[in-house]
């Protein structure tokens, strides 16, 4: 089946109009409008006339979830992400695009750029599109839409980031082992001021991030330093500003680890802003492991985590979901690897968990 990909824009979320509402307008029954709205014929041309009227003066827009139910023929995937320019989240539409496809089923996608807002919007949109199932990644604010959404059946994935009470499938990576050997591997090396760049706690993904970072500590037998802790956004802005204040503040760390790719970025344009020679006089770990770590002077040393499996794994649970809708809730977790590179002043080596 033809792939289909969609980008939407905010806007306000779409009142549904039924059948009945047209015909109370056009002053005719349901079962006039139906007819003539699908296209079977047989209806007068003046009632014809006042139905189309009707239907277009109210906005009306056709169910398509009744329409595909009726057919038996919905093949449309909602997928909902976060941060389109994250090349975390853009590789796992990768990996879910494979496995849909392959099942025969378009994808329609939605980016609601880290807003809750324009989240719901979408969340409403995908709705009214009548979308088979959706897998999604839940802002810091998850509307309830969700909610309803599993409580109406539709089949739904949880990727990355896991909104609390929704007992549905989820995807996501051993977000607190990756973290805990990348700090791990710092204390090795010697270093005690180590930094945390990471996202808002309310994201499950930082909570175990940040439970890695201060796990390290403790197995080593050491303090952790609470007061080198700081918090983003998991965009590149975020972790600048992040990354300044530490900086700017009393004693700088030796080194630091920044929760996210973006972040990452951030954090190095406000090291080099100041001058600062990497790993000399700070070190830098990032999680997430992207295709410009190797092109970085000097290259980045990082938490890979396997994003595109994260993708298939959910277009997998998803299908499988569709053929057993009653078999208990699964949550796969994902392994995650430390890719050791020269930004932390070590040798290049891979440590797997």
């Amino acid at each position: 089946m033809t792939q289909r990909v969609r980008r939407r824009r905010a806007s306000n979320p779409p009142s549904v109009i039924t059948v009945k509402e047209v015909a109370v307008r056009a002053g005719v029954s349901t079962a006039t409008v139906s007819r003539v709205l699908s296209g079977v014929g047989g209806v007068a041309d003046d009632l014809q006339r006042r139905v189309y009227d009707a239907a277009k003066a109210l906005n009306y827009r056709p169910n398509r979830a009744a329409r595909n139910l009726r057919a038996g023929s919905n093949h449309i995937i909602g997928v909902l992400i976060p941060d389109i320019e994250n090349p975390f989240f853009t590789s796992v539409v990768c990996g879910i695009e494979e496995i849909l496809q392959a099942g025969g089923f378009s994808l329609l996608l939605a980016n609601f750029n880290e807003s809750p807002e324009r989240e719901q919007i979408h969340l409403a949109s995908l709705r009214a599109e009548g979308i088979a199932g959706l897998i999604f990644a839940a802002s810091r604010e998850p509307a309830g839409d969700y909610r309803r959404l599993a409580e109406a059946g539709t089949p739904m994935v949880a990727v990355s980031r896991v909104p609390e009470g929704l007992s549905i499938d989820t995807v996501t990576v051993d977000n607190a082992g990756g973290a805990r050997i990348a700090v791990s591997h710092l204390l090795s090396l010697g270093h005690r001021r180590i930094a945390l760049i990471n996202g808002p706690l309310s994201l499950n993904t930082a909570r175990e991030r940040q439970a890695g970072y201060e796990q390290a500590f403790h197995d080593a037998g050491l303090p952790v330093p609470s007061d080198l802790i700081r918090f983003g956004d998991f965009r590149q802005a975020g972790g600048y500003h992040a990354m300044q204040t530490l900086l700017a503040e009393g004693e700088r760390p030796t080194a630091v680890f920044t929760a996210s790719n973006l972040m990452t970025l951030g954090a190095l344009e406000a090291i080099h802003e100041r001058g600062l020679e990497i790993p000399s006089d700070i070190a830098v770990i990032g999680f997430d492991d992207m295709s410009w770590a190797t092109s970085l002077r000097p290259p980045l040393t990082t938490v890979a985590q396997p994003a595109t499996e994260v993708g298939r794994t959910a277009a997998r649970l998803l299908l499988d979901r569709f053929q057993n809708a009653r078999r208990p809730r699964r949550q796969a977790i994902l392994q995650t690897q430390l890719i050791v590179r020269s930004s932390c002043g070590a040798r290049s080596a891979s440590i797997a968990r």
